[in-house]
């Protein structure tokens, strides 16, 4: 949102961001944008929807974000004669592994009936509220997943994330590269796999790994037994001018929709190694702005960083393709040129 409310502000629309807290609110501001605070501090929070409802008098459109404005605001915007546009940034995490992979593979510790109510509950209650008007989801692997979950087609419109693009510049040869990540340190990013891969490798990449989660203990101990040069620097709110200390940007995830994480990689000129699923083969071509590689696979992800780790020459290809693509599919002023098609549609003559 810090880079498409701006964005859509210089594309003429008339933004005002409605936030959960003043540190927000005050960020939004600096960046030129209008922001006012009702937080929603649950789903059934009567009490901070009323603080949004004088906001949204006289907007033509009511764009929300999250599960619980979705739920408490979209039927205001509804009442305020305003269109509701709600983005769908995907589905919890234990079904967020079925995204764009074949078969039906389950989280250690998920019991059938938590699948069950996800499936049969969570999806078909967002189903149910995309009726109150538009859903934007960001990749086509999401929006054949809820499709096939009885989620209405003509409800759905694909628009990815968008960031803003970097000035890329030829980085300076360093041997050994240095790869790195950002997620939450928690079973479905696969981690652990990033490890075992870069001890596979002769010799070991240094690692730098940013995020947090309740995984990093072990993490740091499988780490250290490996024998690995790895620095775990916890959750980093500015994670993007970090970029310039990384040759490589690895996700081993196993289950996303579209990581911002590689779009932020990409726009920093890195080239990406990641896992075959969700919408991450929308964002990463293989073979041209990085490697894809099958989730839990290993000997696939040491191969690839093998590759990348002996060929800079490689490496600065894929991360100039990469930027580029970045620019061209997924920079927030091209996001917002397509965010701005939908409004206009969802509210003509506004």
């Amino acid at each position: 949102m810090r880079d498409l409310a701006p964005a859509m502000a210089a594309a003429g629309v008339d933004v005002h961001v409605v936030v959960a807290n003043d540190r927000i609110a005050s960020e939004f501001r600096k960046l030129g944008v209008d922001a006012s605070v009702a937080s929603m501090r649950h789903k059934f929070d009567a009490r901070g929807a009323a603080r949004a409802w004088p906001t949204l008098a006289g907007a033509d459109v009511v764009h929300t974000h999250d599960r619980r404005a979705g739920l408490l605001a979209r039927p205001q915007a509804r009442l305020r004669g305003a269109a509701s546009v709600h983005t769908l940034h995907g589905v919890p995490e234990e079904l967020s592994i079925r995204v764009g992979r074949t078969g039906d593979p389950v989280q250690p510790g998920v019991s059938p009936a938590r699948i069950a109510w996800l499936r049969h509950g969570i999806v078909r209650i967002e189903a149910l509220l995309s009726h109150l008007g538009t859903v934007v989801v960001p990749s086509q692997a999401l929006a054949l997943f809820l499709a096939r979950h009885g989620f209405p087609r003509g409800r759905m419109h694909v628009i990815p994330y968008g960031v803003e693009p970097h000035a890329v510049e030829a980085r300076p040869v360093r041997e050994p590269p240095v790869f790195g990540t950002a997620a939450n340190l928690e079973y479905h990013k696969g981690i652990e796999l990033l490890l075992a891969a870069a001890a596979r490798v002769d010799p070991p990449p240094a690692l730098e790994i940013y995020g947090d989660g309740s995984a990093r203990a072990g993490l740091e101990a499988e780490a250290a037994r490996l024998g690995l040069t790895t620095r775990f620097h916890g959750f980093d709110p500015d994670f993007r001018s970090r970029l310039g200390e990384l040759d490589v940007f690895v996700l081993p995830t196993r289950g996303d929709n579209l990581p911002v994480s590689i779009l932020e990689a990409m726009a920093g000129g890195l080239p990406v190694i990641a896992t075959r699923v969700g919408g991450i083969p929308e964002q990463v071509e293989d073979g041209a702005t990085g490697y894809l590689v099958e989730p839990d696979d290993v000997d696939g992800l040491a191969d690839a960083i093998g590759k990348l780790a002996s060929d800079p020459a490689r490496r600065e290809a894929f991360g100039r393709a990469g930027a580029e693509k970045l620019e061209r599919e997924f920079s927030s002023a091209s996001v917002a040129s397509r965010l701005l098609e939908l409004y206009e549609r969802v509210a003509p003559g506004r």
